[in-house]
């Protein structure tokens, strides 16, 4: 690992293609919202293992990262993984869940405006 980089401690079973995917969308939308509303404040580059990438957060945003990716790793519904809009079983507490709604429709706005049209399943599905 790279001075200046911190690794987000996912708990190293299996990751599967799934959660893989899960993982670098959230952490891409993550970035795209801190980069926008957090932009004075200090970012540093945290790398999620299992080469799903590294991303540029600020410490609350990094925090968000975390407490998302050990929940989607612990997800009791992976074999029939709905979206987590959909899902019947609500992981996060009411306040992150709230957090998430604001983050992924921000980001995921500000994505498909850049060109990412295939951000657009997400956002209304």
């Amino acid at each position: 690992m790279m001075p200046g980089k911190r690794a987000i401690i996912i708990p190293m079973k299996t990751v599967t293609r799934h959660q893989k995917k899960d993982i670098k969308l959230l952490g891409k939308f993550v970035e795209v919202y801190c980069e926008a509303k957090h932009r004075g404040t200090v970012r540093t580059f945290v790398e999620i293992p299992d080469d799903v990438g590294a991303r540029e957060l600020c410490p609350e945003c990094r925090s968000f990262l975390e407490y998302a990716i050990a929940k989607r790793m612990k997800c009791p519904l992976e074999a029939e993984k709905p979206t987590c809009k959909h899902c019947r079983i609500h992981c996060y507490d009411q306040q992150r869940r709230e957090k998430v709604r604001e983050i992924m429709s921000f980001a995921g706005r500000r994505l498909v405006l850049r060109g990412r049209v295939d951000y657009l399943w997400h956002y209304f599905f």
